[in-house]
């Protein structure tokens, strides 16, 4: 049987998840190309330097004891340390994770941070665990990557299924192991415990921040946009708060069982009040469609805020949006990128939208080292000048050179961490 001749849908999802490492390596093969770096770069950042598979014991409350599937994934660190969020998800795999931390490093390098891209995950649904299972969980992954994470190594933080919670869970356990103050080993974590002002926010806010630049390189204004937001968890909930309160009307929201989609507009601070921890709400109501029809709704922006391949070459034709803006990791595929591209639809990049996360995370980590905490207004400010920078530099680079917004973010994202690679004579 060859790779391809699948037959059961989970080879199908690692088929997947595959080619969203496949389809990462081959728009950075093409960025490096533009920019002038030869095969021998692309082999060198094509995959991460470092992959870790861990297994971890942990006694559930019925006293049986479950073994975990974990990953940790240090795609680059010639820049400097490695940063990523950590997720616990059912569907998750090594190829996933891998694609995962070269996204990182691209977030990095568009973002100007001194960091390389790493990404964790584990194998579980926390939906079915109790509060201790997770607490045991998340302590057990961190006595399992310590040797190799740390504020000056590998820097983690939340990402899909973990929030604050699980960060001070896992910098108490680092804390145990490592005997000293360790605030600078994770970030996402509680105010209290060394947290920033507007990291929970962040993501959200990036993709805002894009959605704002967007609308101006359009003539459009957001006040009255019409929006779409699929999916409606942490950072999806957000955007469409966000966007509310911007004056736009969003007209359409989805979550893991459906959406709801309203051509006069959704009361969203009503939603809002009635989603649970894990992001649904649209089983509450009837009239709902499905995720794939929401996407293919009369709107001016859409937001793919959930899982990845949502946008392909299949639908691509029929997204009636003038603007894509991708909070997302990899909802659209190579093939719907240039459809949408040749349709005239501004596809903004998630390596680029979704930079907001990981600049709120390194703006937290300087904050525990120099001891000296800034204000949300502060943060956001900060926040804003580097992302409106970033994507007036990707804009431009993709008028100048001709090519699409993924792939000139791609190029941007790209070049310091190439160019440090050299540097350090590892090429």
């Amino acid at each position: 049987m060859g790779i391809y001749d699948v037959t059961s849908s989970e080879d199908e999802k690692d088929i997947e998840k595959l080619n969203l490492l496949t389809s990462t390596q081959i728009v950075i093969h093409d960025a490096l190309k533009k920019i002038g770096y030869n095969q021998e770069m692309y082999e060198l950042l094509k995959e991460p330097l470092r992959m870790s598979d861990v297994r971890i014991p942990v006694r559930m409350d019925d006293g049986s004891t479950k073994i975990f599937s974990g990953f940790r994934a240090q795609h680059n660190d010639a820049v400097g340390p490695t940063m990523g969020g950590v997720r616990f998800h059912p569907q998750v795999t090594a190829n996933e994770v891998k694609a995962l931390s070269m996204w990182m490093s691209l977030k990095c390098g568009i973002a100007d941070l001194p960091f390389g891209g790493g990404k964790g995950a584990i194998l579980c649904n926390p939906r079915t665990m109790s509060f201790g299972e997770l607490e045991r969980l998340s302590r057990g992954y961190v006595r399992a990557i310590s040797q190799i994470v740390g504020p000056t190594k590998d820097i983690p933080a939340p990402d899909i299924y973990t929030n604050s919670q699980i960060m001070a869970w896992m910098m108490d356990e680092y804390s145990r192991l490592r005997q000293f103050g360790s605030s600078g080993f994770i970030t996402g974590k509680p105010l209290v415990l060394g947290g920033s002002e507007g990291r929970e926010k962040a993501g959200a806010k990036g993709v805002t921040i894009c959605i704002e630049e967007a609308a101006k390189k359009r003539g459009m204004k957001v006040k009255g946009a019409r929006v779409i937001v699929q999916g409606f968890g942490n950072a999806g909930s957000y955007i469409a708060k966000f966007m509310h309160d911007a004056g736009a009307i969003v007209v359409g929201i989805s979550d893991v069982y459906g959406a709801l989609y309203n051509p006069d507009g959704l009361n969203i601070n009503y939603l809002l009040d009635r989603r649970d921890s894990f992001g649904t709400v649209t089983s509450l109501f009837e009239g709902t469609i499905t995720n794939k029809e929401l996407l293919e709704q009369e709107c001016d922006v859409l937001v793919p805020a959930a899982i990845s391949n949502q946008i392909t070459a299949e639908n691509a034709s029929n997204i009636k949006a003038g603007i894509v803006v991708e909070a997302a990791n990899g909802p659209t595929t190579l093939e719907a990128t240039n459809i949408l591209t040749d349709r005239g639809i501004l596809l903004v990049p998630d390596v680029l939208a979704g930079a907001g996360g990981v600049t709120v995370s390194y703006f937290e980590w300087v904050q525990n080292k120099q001891g000296l905490y800034w204000s949300e207004d502060e943060v956001e400010v900060k926040l804003r000048s580097k992302l409106i920078k970033s994507f007036h530099d990707i804009y431009h680079l993709s008028q100048t050179s001709n090519v699409n917004m993924r792939l000139a973010a791609y190029m941007v994202g790209v070049r310091k961490m190439a160019e440090a690679s050299l540097f350090r004579g590892w090429v």
